[in-house]
């Protein structure tokens, strides 16, 4: 095919990066403006190179005007914080240390990762397969967390979508997978950083999935960028949601992006509150490095695998914290 009649997605991953608006200082993380997204081609090629940029330099991104209206935002930080200052007793109908449960609420340091939080994570896609096991109590929990979730699975699929055509993949190449994948909703309470404890919340890790897109009520959450060794405090921006790249990701993109290391540190002024929605292929879907980003110069660099394989790692993991992504990687010594 002659260079001038590329498809319009290798089109995009091929000119050459620019880096994002409002990203001008090392460590500033890219503000996209996912409105764009929809528009015309040449609108969208723009924002498929802004996201490829960020995914490649950051690891990491926030975006506006990704269509969650602010109702719904704040009805799903509501619930959440509804829930977790709800009686102990109806907080404990849910804790369970097995991992493998639909849902589950837990505190602290069980997961190997916790300093000092409280948590629930359930499934959420689709939607009426799993909102049954959520809480009934506070009363508009599902009503609320079940509007978000479904409008955050519609973000995830535009953004994943985006993501996998500025790898020259295409926009379609997991369509299908995509709709039917698994979200984790992880609801996460951290109290107020009190000088007497840990300043952490939660340890430095990354987050399997393809994608992680948080909604926080205050700052805690930090993030290491590539090739960098400090940490970069995450501002909220009223209105817009946080994205970081899962291993997931970074395996099928045979390593061309990273997964983001990140962790959440008390605030010093109130307790903090955080939905992060955790988005990949389904339970038992193998994920494997794309063949075409396979060649000589780019061998395999990871196994393949699945979610349950990533749940099965996490018993063998508590207390001896060592991420996910480098279990997969190949040898080639």
């Amino acid at each position: 095919m002659p260079p001038c009649s590329l498809p319009r997605y290798m089109a995009a991953a091929t000119q050459p990066p620019r880096r994002p608006p409002r990203a001008s200082s090392p460590r500033a993380l890219p503000v996209i403006n996912l409105g764009n997204l929809g528009k015309d081609p040449a609108s969208r090629a723009l924002v498929v190179q802004d996201i490829a940029w960020a995914c490649r330099e950051r690891g990491c991104f926030q975006v506006v005007n990704h269509g969650v209206t602010k109702p719904v935002m704040k009805g799903a930080l509501e619930a959440a914080s509804e829930f977790f200052e709800s009686s102990t007793e109806l907080k404990e109908e849910f804790a369970s240390d097995d991992i493998q449960q639909p849902i589950r609420y837990d505190t602290s340091s069980r997961d190997g990762i916790s300093l000092a939080r409280s948590f629930l994570k359930h499934y959420a896609n689709p939607v009426e397969d799993w909102i049954r096991y959520w809480p009934s109590q506070p009363a508009t929990y599902r009503t609320k967390m079940g509007e978000y979730a479904v409008e955050i699975q519609s973000v995830s699929v535009q953004l994943t979508e985006a993501i996998l055509q500025g790898l020259g993949l295409g926009p379609s190449y997991l369509e299908d997978k995509l709709e039917k994948g698994v979200q984790v909703m992880a609801l996460n309470n951290y109290p107020q950083f009190s000088h007497q404890g840990d300043k952490l919340g939660l340890a430095a890790h990354s987050d399997y999935g393809f994608l992680t897109i948080l909604l926080q009520s205050s700052p805690g959450l930090e993030v290491m960028h590539h090739n960098d060794d400090a940490w970069t405090a995450v501002p909220v921006i009223p209105e817009a949601l946080h994205v970081h790249i899962g291993d997931q990701l970074e395996v099928l993109s045979n390593g061309r992006i990273k997964s983001l290391v990140h962790r959440a540190v008390l605030n010093p002024n109130e307790a903090r509150m955080s939905i992060a929605s955790i988005h990949g292929l389904s339970m038992d879907e193998k994920v494997h490095c794309a063949d075409e980003l396979v060649d000589e110069l780019h061998p395999r660099m990871y196994r393949g695998n699945s979610f349950q394989d990533f749940l099965d790692f996490l018993p063998l993991n508590i207390n001896n914290y060592k991420r996910f992504i480098e279990s997969l990687k190949i040898d080639r010594a």
